[in-house]
């Protein structure tokens, strides 16, 4: 049996799952309430399949569930905060016009000076040579004999008058950064994270439980529709009997003709009514598809009945029981105890920001100072007159070194303008917002559940004085029709019965109807579970109400 009802379930979720599904005109010559308005592919939908496919396809649930996953994401990032931070950057600078270093003192003078180290180098080896053609020669003669050199190779370099200035000059680092103390990261990590995730869980739950009653309103209002519906075309059909046999007696001279036109006025009014009832019933089905979450265009046929289900043996509960059970099954409540819980956590974290916070950083990288003429001169070591060019590339070790460093940082704020004092006082209050918010709504949930309670018996014992009455309007109408046929009751006698009859069956499907949304409340207030929706039979503990 668990199989077949899993396969039914799997096989109406397809059909209404299903795009592109035609949608015939609607008419109201049928007058049938559960008509698949001649499309010829309505699907029958039991209460419980209603439940089943509105938890996948609920458009509230769906959104709910995307908090809950959002809610993951958070925790992960959480969590992340505590993880080695790797940060990469680089940089490019072109260096239009770079300032002196050495303008306005004398350092540059010192620089000037060094090429006569050159000379003097020579010089002292021109004296200690053992060649004797070998003779010290004048300054003058030395630069002009280098100049000479650097000429013959076309060595001209161009430094814009600065021997300073680098036109390049970029970086390239990976940054390493791991936290070793930060109270705010580690509670948010590992509080308030979890605290997020639990918090959409409930919600989620909670959600469920809202649906499922919304979906057991809009699937009982559509019934009581079909159901008045039904009352009306009966009783239609009854005049419609009654309209042809006053027809018949009017002809044969036993009536007057105003007999029979009241009969015909009372069948148009009375098929009126049912155009209208016919359409609300279908516009309540609509309704419940899109509570479900059916496609507007899916044909959909009713499969349960509206059956209030009070025959058997009702438990007698008292309201604090059923308070309790709400506290381990509403999932608003256990949302309300999770604020309370993050609510502590963020006052800790408000705390810890008077601590300081300590990370430890590990740099690599390249640093790169590349001018725009990469050609050199290089002296020949034995002949410092003679140089030979050579050419460097844009990416040459001469120009890059890399670098590295290791260190920790330790940040302590001393004073921020007492912000975090302020900070302090509001998670102060916000944590007893949270626990003011939670015995308000334990408060309201106590009263939401004794109401229930009571709403349930007093529909029960309504529907068992409409029971009875129906009986009797039944009863009633049957000895009004019979004294109609046998000539000693009038035709307005034969009406007043079926108005009385009309009236008992519809008071005693509303009758049947508010039982059962108040059963569904109840079962709302007390948190049932979505995996398995159950009907409690309850009636009210007088001592507890």
């Amino acid at each position: 049996m668990k199989r077949n009802r899993i396969k039914r379930i799997a096989f109406v979720f397809l059909i209404v799952s299903s795009a592109g599904l035609p949608a015939a005109a609607q008419t109201t010559a049928s007058m049938d309430a559960t008509a698949d308005n001649g499309s010829g592919n309505a699907v029958t939908l039991t209460l419980d399949e209603a439940i089943q496919l509105a938890l996948v396809k609920a458009y509230v649930l769906r959104d709910e569930r995307l908090n809950v996953a959002n809610a993951r994401a958070q925790v992960k990032e959480g969590w992340g905060l505590l993880m080695p931070q790797v940060d990469a950057s680089s940089s490019y600078t072109r260096n239009l016009k770079t300032a002196n270093p050495f303008a306005g003192s004398q350092a540059g003078g010192l620089f000037s000076t060094l090429g006569f180290l050159n000379w003097l180098s020579f010089n002292e080896q021109a004296r200690t040579d053992s060649d004797p053609t070998t003779i010290p020669i004048t300054v003058d003669e030395f630069l002009r004999r280098q100049q000479e050199g650097l000429d013959a190779i076309n060595y001209n370099p161009d430094t814009g008058g600065n021997l300073f200035s680098v036109a390049n000059q970029a970086n390239a680092t990976i940054s390493v950064t791991q936290k070793l103390l930060d109270m705010r990261a580690i509670l948010g990590a590992s509080g308030a994270s979890k605290y997020l995730k639990s918090l959409a869980d409930a919600g989620l739950q909670r959600q469920e439980q809202l649906t499922i009653d919304e979906v057991q309103r809009a699937y009982y209002d559509a019934l009581l529709a079909q159901k008045n519906a039904d009352v009306v075309r009966q009783s239609a059909e009854r005049t419609r009997v009654t309209r042809d046999e006053t027809a018949q007696r009017v002809a044969q001279g036993i009536l007057p003709k105003y007999e029979r036109l009241s009969a015909e006025v009372e069948l148009s009014n009375l098929e009126s009514n049912l155009v209208r009832s016919v359409s609300q019933a279908r516009a309540a089905v609509d309704q419940l598809k899109f509570v479900v979450g059916i496609p507007a265009t899916q044909n959909v046929r009713l499969g349960t009945n509206l059956d209030p289900e009070v025959k058997g043996d009702f438990v007698k509960v008292s309201a604090s029981d059923a308070v309790q059970a709400a506290l381990d099954r509403r999932g608003d409540l256990e949302a309300a105890r999770l604020n309370i819980g993050l609510g502590e956590v963020q006052r800790k974290a408000a705390v810890a920001a008077y601590f300081p916070t300590i990370d430890a950083v590990f740099n690599i990288g390249y640093v790169g100072s590349v001018p725009t003429q990469r050609t050199n001169a290089i002296a020949d070591p034995n002949d410092p007159f003679s140089f030979t060019l050579q050419s460097n590339g844009f990416f040459s070790d001469a120009y890059w070194d890399r670098v590295s460093s290791v260190g920790l940082r330790l940040n302590w704020n001393l004073f921020n303008g007492f912000q975090s004092k302020a900070r302090l006082q509001q998670q102060t209050i916000a944590l007893d917002r949270a626990r003011l918010q939670y015995e308000q709504l334990r408060e309201s949930v106590t009263i939401e559940i004794q109401n229930a309670i009571r709403n349930v018996e007093a529909a029960r014992i309504q529907i068992a004085s409409q029971e009875r009455n129906v009986d009797r309007a039944e009863l009633n109408y049957q000895y009004a029709s019979s004294r109609l046929n046998e000539g000693v009751a009038s035709r307005l006698d034969e009406r007043q019965a079926s108005n009385l009859l009309d009236q008992s069956r519809l008071s005693y499907f509303q009758a049947v109807h508010d039982y059962l949304v108040a059963q569904s409340a109840l079962n709302t207030a007390i948190g049932s579970s979505p995996g398995a929706v159950t009907r409690l039979n309850l009636t009210a503990n007088t001592e507890s109400n």
